[in-house]
């Protein structure tokens, strides 16, 4: 698993296309990883910082992962900022861990455990992230149903 490790400025985004603070990764790095582009990458900055993240394109054939807002202040850096980075290959493909809500009802329920499974990562994480908002184990639950539910009704209106 090949591990990249960088020093560059803090950048950002024209705010029409976003107005991000990223940091650059080039297409030659990119291309040795075994997924390419499609590859969850965890990044260490300034070796005390670490995140799971996936890679956009900058549209110039090369790469940008986004440096949120809050993980600048954590870093107490900004625009133009140098920092030193690593990049490698998240083991986890999902890039964040699933809720023990969901990993529950997926044993306990087979049909939206093979609903689930159907999902692409990015559709799992979007499911993640909208349960982890919410506090009330049974509001989690019936969000993750109502989810797959609605997966599940445009998958059959595709076919």
């Amino acid at each position: 698993m090949p591990r990249f490790a960088f020093e560059q400025p803090i950048l950002q985004l024209e705010q029409r296309k976003g107005g991000y603070h990223y940091l650059k990764i080039d297409a030659d790095v990119v291309n040795q990883f075994e997924q390419k582009r499609a590859t969850r990458l965890k990044c260490v900055i300034d070796g005390n910082l670490s995140y799971s993240c996936g890679l956009n394109h900058l549209g110039d054939g090369n790469f940008f992962i986004i440096l949120a807002n809050a993980k600048l202040k954590k870093l107490n850096k900004t625009l133009g900022d140098i920092v030193s980075f690593e990049i490698f290959e998240d083991p986890n493909p999902l890039g964040v861990e699933e809720p023990e809500v969901l990993k529950v009802l997926l044993e306990q329920d087979p049909i939206a455990k093979g609903m689930y499974n159907q999902l692409t990562d990015g559709k799992k994480r979007s499911l993640i992230f909208s349960i982890i908002k919410v506090k009330n184990i049974d509001l989690q639950v019936q969000k993750i149903l109502e989810f797959l539910n609605q997966q599940k009704g445009q998958h059959n209106q595709r076919n």
